[in-house]
Parts: C-alpha cells; structure tokens; sequence
C-alpha cells in the first residue's frame, strides 16, 4: 500500500452543527452519519438528532429522541440505531434504552439498563449489542458485562468484569471482546482485561504500561492498538501531568511493544481527537501545557516510526467527538472557551493543489 505523504493531508471546513455541542455520539448507519444529543452552551443535555447530508454539505435536524441526554452509548444494530444510558436533565445516570429506526424516522423505547449508568462502552458482536462498564447513580464504577438482543426486547447479564470501570475502550477482534482502561471515580484504570464469549470466560492481558486518563486508544489495520496520550496523575501533592507518550499492543502477540523515545508524539496532549487514516495514526487537538486549547496535529507513520506535524486544525479545541467517515477523519463539536459548533475533514488530496 502506498502511504501518502504528510503533505498531502489537508483539512476542510465542512457545514457547522446547528449549536454548539460536547459530550455528543457520533454513529455511522447505512453510510449516514449522525450525532446524538450531547449537552449544550448552558450544560444542559439535548434531544436532539441530526443527519449530515454529504451531498450538499448540511445537517438535517431529525426526530428528537424522547429522553435528552449527554454522553450515551451509541450501536448500530442494520439500520436501528441503539441508544443507551447516559446523563439525563437531573445530572443523573440514565437507564433508559432508545432505538432510532432510520427507514421509518421513528424512536421507540425499548428494555431498559438493569441498572441507570453512564459512560458505557458499547460494540457489537454476532448481531448483539454488548456493553461494558459505566457509573451508576451511587457514582461507583460497574462491573456488568450486558448484551441485547433488539428483536427479543432483552438484556442478558454475562459474566462481570473483573475490573469495574467505565470510560472504558471496547472492540471485537475474533470470538474476544477486549476492554481496555477507563476510570473509577478519579483514578484512571490500567486493567486489559478480554471476554471469550466462546467459553464465556474472563482472561487478563498485560496492563497498559502508563496510567493515564483523557487518551486516545486507536487500533490500525495490522491488528496494533495505540495508546496514545493522556494526563497522567501525580502521586501526593503532585499536580496531575499531561504527557506524549505512547504505548503500542500487539494482539497477536498479545504484548506491549517495547517503549522507544522516538514513539513519542512531539506534543503533550490529553482530551484530543484521533483516528486512523491512511496508513498514519492521527491526533488532533485538546489540552496541553498551553494556556488555550491546542490546534496542533500529528501523524504517525508505523513503517517509519516516527510522528510527523500535519496542517492544524481550522478551529483548535479539546473535548471534540472524531470519526472516520468516507475516507476522511471528521472532528465534530468540542470546547473552545464554549461548546464548539464546529465541523471539520482531514483528507488526503490527489494532485499538488489543496
């Protein structure tokens, strides 16, 4: 495969949100892109859902969901798309479940959580949705592993997690549901943990190598996953401390690749957008030792090993929701000084031109 070069990378300002947004779900389904809810300018969650129209570079403002909410835990199951706990009105874990139906345009509430949580982690495996983790109302990590299965309206509580947590990163790699991080309360969580759900049995993985909280997990097409980033917390009356360190697990191996000076980003960062593109890992964003929010963007080239600056972001902010949708990396809403309304494409462009 040919690798672009960091030049060729360029950023595209695409149609803004119709408000300012943070604490959003982006979701892909059927090729339409959408993003759900989120907290506006005064903090508030909101109903809203929108639809971005590629075609014409615009946001059609679809059916509010019943229940506003920030930070839920979005799947897609054909063309439902399922919406799962978050914060409600009240501040407060949410366990109301919500599916979308993008043929028919319609929200129907559905089984609800066992359990009010938010910050889960959701994936999808064998036509079910699993998720992992979140913080109940008593602000406690949770253990419950949960799947549902949409045409029978149920949810099945599997074996728990070892670890309780939530913030967690979760992705399926062959009949394994992997959980990596997250938080209690505070504290960020080291914990690799996998799920068989062959033999419906936990296995540990080697713990991530650095504590960090507010990093980008990013997994790339050889089966590597990054680590990437973070704030790291500081022991006693030491101040928490943003770093560039990067951490890289071989799942075939099922190891941490040992650590080298030249695989540190070249930017302190946490609370930034990622994704991979083209062969490069990309972050973009967020917090560092600046007094602002960074608009700095990097990319990392595996063969070469090394991190390589890219053309800024158009509109520098932390806190902002990123996917990769038709061959772009899209950075979607965040915080700079307010909730962001931003919507902006990173791409490779053919040609000398921009």
């Amino acid at each position: 495969m040919t690798v672009a070069g960091a030049d060729k990378f360029r950023w595209q300002s695409l149609a803004p949100l119709p408000s300012g947004r943070v604490y959003h779900s982006l979701v892909e389904a059927g090729g339409q892109l959408f993003v759900v809810g989120g907290c506006d300018e005064s903090g508030h969650p909101r109903s809203a859902l929108e639809l971005y129209c590629p075609e014409v570079d615009q946001w059609i403002s679809l059916p509010p969901m019943p229940t506003p909410r920030a930070g839920a835990a979005t799947a897609v199951l054909g063309k439902r798309l399922v919406v799962v706990g978050g914060m409600g009105l009240d501040q407060r874990p949410l366990k109301t479940v919500e599916v979308y139906n993008t043929d028919e345009g319609k929200w129907k509430k559905r089984s609800s959580l066992r359990a009010a949580a938010m910050g889960i982690s959701m994936t999808v495996k064998d036509g079910r949705v699993i998720a992992a983790g979140g913080m109940g109302g008593d602000l406690y990590p949770q253990s419950l592993l949960q799947q549902y299965d949409l045409r029978k309206d149920v949810w099945v509580t599997l074996p728990r997690m070892p670890t309780p947590r939530y913030d967690t990163t979760t992705f399926v790699q062959g009949s394994k549901i992997y959980v990596l991080g997250g938080r209690q309360s505070k504290r960020s969580v080291a914990a690799f943990e996998a799920f068989d759900m062959e033999s419906r049995s936990w296995a540990p993985l080697p713990s991530i190598p650095s504590r960090r909280a507010y990093s980008s997990m990013v997994l790339d097409e050889g089966g590597r996953l990054y680590c990437l980033g973070g704030l790291r917390q500081g022991g006693g009356h030491q101040r928490p401390k943003f770093t560039k360190n990067i951490n890289i697990f071989d799942i075939q191996k099922g190891l941490w690749l040992k650590a080298e000076r030249s695989l540190s980003m070249k930017t302190k960062r946490a609370d930034f957008a990622s994704g991979y593109l083209h062969g490069r890992v990309i972050v973009a964003g967020g917090l560092g030792n600046q007094p602002t929010v960074l608009g700095s963007v990097e990319a990392f080239l595996p063969g070469k090993k090394k991190w390589e600056l890219l053309t800024p972001l158009p509109t520098p902010r932390c806190s902002s929701s990123s996917i990769i949708f038709q061959d772009r990396l899209l950075v979607v809403g965040g915080v700079n000084q307010g909730p962001s309304c931003a919507v902006e494409a990173l791409s490779v462009q053919e040609g000398e031109g921009p």
